[in-house]
């Protein structure tokens, strides 16, 4: 059902007092000419609301000439911002940076995170954003997860298709999302609940099976026969399927940057009001797909760039692709199972055999 302005402002209002704000702060509303206007209005009166200095840094529309398609993570790290040191420092002055118009995955925005502004992504409409209005207790279960994923150094995900990746980590920090940011340099998304990192530098190993029904952003497209990419040393080193497998392996070649096969963040979904079958009920061009990327137990990983973790690889092509049904583990102990969140106090034993006899040499070199 539609979300009437006064929910909306209410909504704003509830994620802004978790971020923090108050009449101490300074809100910058981020946002260009493609931006909802409803979120636009609805983050500037509920900073005032709460006592804040609001402002409000509005930006070309930026479109690079080899992007394709109108989905916001299509092409990334250039955008707007790029070049333009006005705009940025306009918004390092900021505490808090709603950003309407997505500078994921930019140099620009490391930089402003840098200096201690914190940033929370908005752009998906107002009925996910209800959906997935965030909570303290989104972010004690997602926290919960990044406690275990932090202390690992080895990562393994199987499942029944025929995925079986080993990685080493460390190397890169954990990262949490769970819908706003109260913190010095962070940044969030709302709405959301994942959380990631990514593998040692040339450690990723084995073969993921992208099955019948996962995800592949930024398509927007549920999978209609499996694809199996070959993982070595970090990197997809051969596609094999049908159809979506010679989709997708052509897609991610006409950005003629072999960095964007690289092996990107993984990890795991941890919010149960995003749903698997979501993508299916909204048009392509109304939503950015959080729901896909978020789902309970979902195993997602990603390819190309990996700045957004300190590393060098400013690449375009970013594709983040959700996988159902997986078994996850951290140093041999299940996280996720079959696609379910392992309870807490679960036995490390109970997890699946196949699990524990595949070669731990395939990434502990």
């Amino acid at each position: 059902m539609p979300v009437g302005d006064i929910e909306l402002l209410n909504m704003f209002e509830h994620v802004l007092r978790l971020s923090r704000v108050d009449e101490t702060q300074s809100v910058a509303v981020l946002k260009s000419a493609n931006s909802n206007p409803r979120l636009v209005w609805a983050a500037m009166e509920a900073g005032q609301k709460l006592g804040a200095k609001v402002y409000a840094v509005e930006l070309p529309s930026f479109n690079h000439p080899s992007a394709m398609g109108f989905d916001l993570t299509g092409y990334v790290g250039e955008t707007a911002l790029t070049g333009h040191q006005a705009a940025k420092q306009a918004l390092s002055a900021a505490d808090l940076i709603v950003d309407t118009m997505l500078l994921l995955h930019s140099p620009e925005q490391s930089e402003i995170l840098g200096g201690g502004s914190r940033m929370l992504l908005v752009v998906e409409p107002p009925e996910i954003l209800a959906r997935m209005l965030p909570t303290e207790e989104d972010k004690r279960r997602v926290q919960a997860g990044a406690k275990k994923l932090s202390a690992a150094k080895r990562f393994e995900v199987y499942s029944k298709a025929g995925t079986e990746l080993l990685c080493r980590i460390g190397q890169y920090p954990t990262v949490t999302e769970y819908g706003f940011a109260e913190e010095p340099g962070r940044w969030d998304h709302w709405p959301s609940g994942f959380l990631f990192t990514w593998p040692d530098e040339g450690t990723a190993q084995g073969k993921i099976v992208i099955d019948t029904g996962d995800i592949i952003f930024p398509f927007k497209s549920y999978v209609q026969s499996p694809i199996t990419l070959e993982i070595k040393d970090g990197y997809i080193r051969k596609f094999s399927g049908g159809f979506d497998a010679e989709y997708l392996e052509n897609y991610m070649q006409t950005f003629r940057d072999p960095e964007v096969f690289a092996i990107s963040h993984i990890g795991w979904g941890l919010q149960p009001k995003a749903q698997w079958s979501a993508l299916g009920v909204y048009d392509k061009n109304d939503s950015v797909g959080i729901d896909g990327r978020a789902f309970y137990g979902g195993f997602l990983f990603s390819t190309g760039p990996n700045t957004e973790a300190g590393g060098t690889r400013n690449t375009a092509c970013h594709m983040d692709i959700p996988l159902r049904r997986c078994d996850v583990l951290l140093d041999g102990e299940a996280m996720v199972r079959g696609g379910d969140i392992v309870p807490a106090d679960q036995a490390v034993s109970d997890m699946k055999p196949a699990a524990q006899t595949l070669p731990e040499r395939s990434c502990m070199r």
